[in-house]
């Protein structure tokens, strides 16, 4: 069996993972905290929940990010990167610094129709 990505929850889908390990709602908000606002990658980390979670946890779940493929960063500061999102398709980000800030431009599926001339992610 595959390992579930805990990063690919949003809190209710985070609760519904948790009921189906027979673990109770307001344990998705403690995993949630320490994934999202304290950055845990290793259930071992995670202090408040009961050691038999952690375990169950390590043996069915991880915390990954997104493994990046490429990265190219322009002479103008812009960077650009790619991303596997598995079964062979990919996405595509690219920051654009400006002045006073900067635009995160982040394609939310492969075979964006938008079309960037600077996006590869549109021409999948």
């Amino acid at each position: 069996m595959d390992a579930v990505n805990l990063l690919g929850f949003d809190l209710p889908g985070l609760a519904a993972y948790c009921e189906q390990l027979g673990e109770k709602k307001f344990r998705a908000t403690q995993l949630f905290r320490w994934i999202h606002q304290k950055g845990a990658s290793d259930f071992e980390q995670m202090s408040d929940l009961a050691k038999s979670l952690r375990e169950k946890l390590a043996g069915r779940a991880v915390i990954r990010a997104l493994d990046v493929i490429s990265e190219h960063v322009s002479a103008d500061g812009t960077i650009k990167w790619l991303f596997d999102v598995g079964a062979g398709n990919a996405v595509e980000a690219v920051f654009i610094p400006e002045d006073d800030r900067g635009t995160l431009c982040v394609s939310s599926q492969a075979g964006c129709a938008v079309g960037c001339r600077f996006c590869s992610t549109g021409h999948q």
